[in-house]
C-alpha cells in the first residue's frame, strides 16, 4: 500500500481514538509515519509496512460501526485481495484491550478493532499517478486486460446475484447516496435516476441472460485506477470491495466498467479503448459491448457520491473541499454524457500490409459511437483465435490459404454483426484486397441498419516494406515477400475513401472522421463535456 497524499500524524482528538496512535507507535521505529484518511479507512504507512483500519462509519452501502464488523471486514479484505495480490497482503491483526487499559496486537483481551497488514510500494506506482504522469503505457494496459480476463475467468460464478434486479438495486442505492451527499438538488437526482431506469429497461433482458450464462462472478468490485498498482513489475489490482458480497458479486463487464470509466474521465480514451478491446479479445464478450456506456455511467455516479462523502473526511482545507466537489460534479457530468445515445456505425479499414490499418483503427475507435468507443475486429487476431493460438504466435503459410481467409472474414463479419446489434460501433481491420470482401462489409452495414464507411490506406511500396520489416511484437505474420505478393495482386476498383498512409496517426484519424462521420456521432478525442474544466484535461 502507498500514500496518495500523506499527512503528518496528530494525536487523537475524540474519545476512543487511541487505536491510530497505538499503531503509529508500532510503526514509528521504522521512521516517519504517514496517514491517509478516506471515507471508509485510515491507512498508516511506516517503512515498508502498511496498517489499514476500517473507520467506524455507516453509509447506505457499508456498515463498519462495531469492532466485530470491522474485524470481519478485515478478514474478508485479506481473502478477496489474495486472489489478485497475494504478495501484497500480509495478514490481519486483532487489536485488543489490556487489563491496564492499554492496547495490544492479537492479545487476549476484549476486541477493540482490527487492522489489515500490507507491504508498502512507491506511491508513484499507483495507476492513477501513472496515468497522470503519462507513464501508464499501452503495454501495461494490455497486460492488465489479460490479467483481468484471467481473474474473471477463475472467479466464483453466481446465478443468484446480478442481473437486472441487482442493477435496479444499484440504481436505487446511487439515488439514495446521491441525495444524502447534497451534491446536487432533488430535481437533478430525479432526472438522472429516471434516465438510468429507462436505460435499464432496455438492457434488462441481456443482463439477465448474462447471469444465466455465468457472467456474474465474485469480482473485484472497486476497480478504479487508484486500486491498481505496478507491484514487482506486474499490474496488480488490490483493495477489492470486501464489505458487501452482493455489491462485489457482479457482471464481469460491470467490474471492468469502473476502470474504463476512470480512464475516460482522466482524459485517456485511447487507453480505455485499448483495455476494452484487449479484454474482449480474451473473453468473447464483444456481443455485449453495447452495455458498457450504461455500466460506466453507473460507476461514474458511484464515484461522484463517494468523492462527495470524502469532503467531510478528516481535516479538509477550503481548497481541498472545493476540489473534491468539483471532481464529484465532473463525474456526474460524465454519467450524463455516457447516457446520451449515439448511433452504432461500421467502419472498415483496408490496405496492404504495413499501411498502418491497426494504428489508424486504434486512433479512430475511441472517437466512434458511445464510450469506450468502437470494438476493433482485426483479421490478424481473428485468424489466431480461430487457430487456437495467442496473437503473437506465427502461423504456417497454410493458415493464409484463400479458403481459410474466407473463414476469417466471415468470422469477423459475424462478430461485427453481433456487436452492432448490441448497440456498439465496430471497426473492421483487414487487408480487404478482394472486391467481394469490401462489398460484404458494406452489405453487413446495410443488413444491420447502420451507417458505413470504407477507408483505404495507401503508401509507396518502399514505405510499406520498411514498416513490415521493422515490426516487432505484432500479431501480423506479414513479411516483405508477402507484401510484395499483395502488391502484385489486382485489388479491383477501390471505391472506399483513400487516405495517405504516410500521415501521422492522429492526423490520419482526423482526416478519416472529417471524411465520413457526422459531427453528432463523434467523440471529440473521446473526452466528455466536463473534461475541459478538469485539471490535466485538454479542451475538446
Amino acid at each position: 500500500m502507498s500514500t496518495r497524499a500523506g499527512t503528518p500524524i496528530e494525536p487523537p482528538a475524540e474519545p476512543g481514538a487511541d487505536v491510530p496512535a497505538f499503531l503509529v507507535r508500532l510503526l514509528a521505529g521504522e521512521g516517519s509515519v504517514d496517514r491517509i484518511d478516506t471515507h471508509a479507512s485510515t491507512v498508516l504507512l511506516g517503512g515498508d509496512r502498511v496498517l489499514k483500519l476500517k473507520r467506524a462509519v455507516r453509509f447506505p452501502y457499508l456498515d463498519f460501526s462495531t469492532p466485530e464488523r470491522r474485524l470481519a471486514a478485515c478478514a474478508a479484505e485479506l481473502a478477496v485481495n489474495r486472489r489478485t495480490a497475494p504478495r501484497l497482503y500480509r495478514g490481519v491483526h486483532r487489536i485488543t484491550r489490556t487489563p491496564e487499559g492499554g492496547l495490544a496486537l492479537d492479545g487476549g483481551g476484549p476486541l477493540v478493532d482490527a487492522v489489515v497488514a500490507m507491504r508498502r510500494f512507491p506511491a508513484e506506482n499507483l495507476f492513477d499517478r501513472m496515468v497522470a504522469d503519462g507513464r501508464l503505457t499501452p503495454a501495461l494496459v494490455a497486460d492488465l486486460a489479460r490479467r483481468l480476463a484471467a481473474f474473471h475467468a477463475a472467479a466464483a460464478v453466481s446465478r443468484r446475484e446480478g442481473g437486472a434486479a441487482a442493477m435496479a438495486d444499484l440504481i436505487a442505492l446511487n439515488d439514495r447516496s446521491l441525495r444524502a451527499s447534497g451534491l446536487v438538488g432533488e430535481r437533478e437526482v430525479d432526472a438522472l435516476t429516471g434516465l438510468f431506469r429507462a436505460r435499464l429497461a432496455r438492457h434488462a433482458d441481456r443482463l439477465d441472460a448474462r447471469r444465466r450464462e455465468g457472467r456474474v462472478r465474485r469480482c473485484h468490485g472497486d476497480l478504479t485506477l487508484r486500486n491498481i498498482c505496478l507491484f514487482e513489475g506486474v499490474p496488480t489490482p488490490f483493495d477489492a470491495l470486501e464489505f458487501d458480497e452482493r455489491l462485489a458479486t457482479i457482471d464481469v463487464l460491470y467490474d471492468l466498467a469502473f476502470v474504463l470509466m476512470d480512464l475516460w474521465h482522466r482524459g485517456r480514451p485511447d487507453l480505455a479503448n485499448l483495455l476494452f478491446n484487449r479484454y474482449l479479445d480474451e473473453t468473447g464478450d464483444a456481443p455485449d459491448a453495447g452495455l458498457m456506456p450504461f455500466l460506466m455511467a453507473v460507476r461514474a455516479v458511484i464515484r461522484a457520491h463517494v468523492t462527495a462523502s470524502e469532503i467531510a473526511t478528516g481535516r479538509r482545507t477550503v481548497q481541498e473541499a472545493v476540489a473534491l466537489r468539483r471532481e464529484a460534479l465532473a463525474r456526474l457530468a460524465l454519467a450524463r454524457d455516457l447516457l446520451v445515445e449515439r448511433p452504432a456505425r461500421l467502419v472498415a479499414i483496408g490496405g496492404l500490409s504495413g499501411a498502418g490499418k491497426s494504428t489508424l483503427a486504434a486512433a479512430l475507435a475511441p472517437r466512434l459511437g458511445s464510450s469506450p468507443g468502437a470494438r476493433i475486429v482485426s483479421s490478424d487476431r481473428t485468424r489466431k483465435r480461430l487457430h487456437g493460438v495467442v496473437p503473437l504466435t506465427r502461423l504456417p503459410p497454410g493458415a493464409y490459404a484463400a479458403a481459410v481467409s474466407e473463414q476469417v472474414y466471415a468470422a469477423m463479419r459475424d462478430e461485427a454483426a453481433q456487436t452492432l446489434a448490441g448497440g456498439a460501433s465496430v471497426v473492421l481491420d483487414a487487408v480487404f484486397a478482394r472486391p467481394a470482401e469490401r462489398e460484404a462489409a458494406g452489405s453487413l452495414a446495410t443488413a444491420c441498419g447502420v451507417t458505413f464507411r470504407g477507408l483505404w490506406l495507401e503508401a509507396p511500396l518502399a514505405t510499406l516494406t520498411e514498416r513490415v520489416v521493422a515490426r516487432r511484437g505484432d500479431p501480423s505474420d506479414a513479411t516483405a515477400a508477402i507484401l510484395a505478393a499483395q502488391a502484385r495482386r489486382d485489388c479491383g476498383t477501390i471505391t472506399w475513401h483513400r487516405l495517405d498512409a504516410g500521415l501521422a496517426p492522429e492526423t490520419l484519424a482526423g482526416e478519416a472522421l472529417r471524411a465520413e462521420t457526422p459531427a453528432a456521432d463523434v467523440r471529440a478525442g473521446g473526452r466528455h463535456p466536463a473534461a475541459a474544466s478538469l485539471p490535466g484535461h485538454a479542451s475538446a
